[in-house]
């Protein structure tokens, strides 16, 4: 055997072993997100989001407390640790000074930089085009926190209790939002979107030319963040 196969098979040893003591941090019999489910997923299919940053109120934050609330994200008062799939942010123009708020979360991108990094595969793609990670390989090694160019993703420090049975979660392992990947396997919308009573967020079939989000982008236009990354993002905005 070439040096190389040897260093190639050492390599799956060690990551084999990672995965395997990762599983540590998950409560016997929890099953996480993981690739089996996306086995009914289809490329016919591409969801994504829109947010109509003009509709968005800077004092608003029903859409972070209606996620924490569907996925079971509880809060420890430390802000630097504590889970977060979707925050607010501020962006402002320097030159008119004008202010706009924009939900910020997992822009679920066709080219995922997280996945590409990922040393396990833990980080992956649905066929519909959600990224998700499978918790039971994730080694916590945060490669994926560091490609992110959104800072989408959270590390779970704490000890996990009353965990939602469809959304179970374990320590030592990274997370970001799923799209709601269990309401939207169910036919149902995002819990984000469902309580945004402003009509900011718009959820649907980007490869649909009849849907909702794909009629609005063809008649006012979108802008991806950091579109120049090449990423091809699933999540878009308007007004900025």
């Amino acid at each position: 055997m070439s040096d190389e196969n040897l260093q190639d098979s050492a390599r799956r040893k060690f990551l084999t072993g990672l995965a395997a003591m990762s599983t540590l941090a998950v409560a016997p019999g929890v099953t996480l997100i993981a690739p089996a489910q996306a086995a009914g997923a289809s490329s016919d299919v591409r969801w994504g989001m829109l947010i109509d940053v003009n509709k968005c109120k800077s004092e608003c934050d029903k859409c972070v407390g209606a996620c924490a609330t569907e996925n079971g994200l509880k809060s420890h008062d430390r802000p630097a640790t504590d889970p977060q799939w979707i925050r607010k942010v501020t962006v402002k123009d320097p030159k008119s000074g004008n202010e706009k708020s924009l939900p910020v979360m997992c822009q679920h991108c066709a080219n995922p930089p997280c996945a590409d990094v990922c040393p396990t595969g833990a980080s992956f793609k649905r066929a519909d085009g959600i990224v998700l990670v499978d918790r039971h390989i994730c080694i916590g090694c945060r490669y994926c926190m560091m490609a992110c160019p959104y800072k989408a993703r959270s590390f779970v420090h704490e000890d996990v209790k009353g965990q939602k049975p469809y959304m179970p979660r374990g320590k030592g392992t990274v997370e970001a939002c799923t799209l709601c990947v269990h309401r939207i396997d169910d036919g149902r919308l995002p819990a984000c979107v469902e309580t945004c009573d402003t009509g900011a967020l718009v959820f649907g079939d980007l490869n649909d030319p009849n849907s909702g989000i794909s009629k609005a982008v063809a008649e006012f236009g979108a802008t991806r963040i950091r579109a120049d990354l090449g990423l091809d993002p699933g999540v878009m905005y308007q007004g900025i």
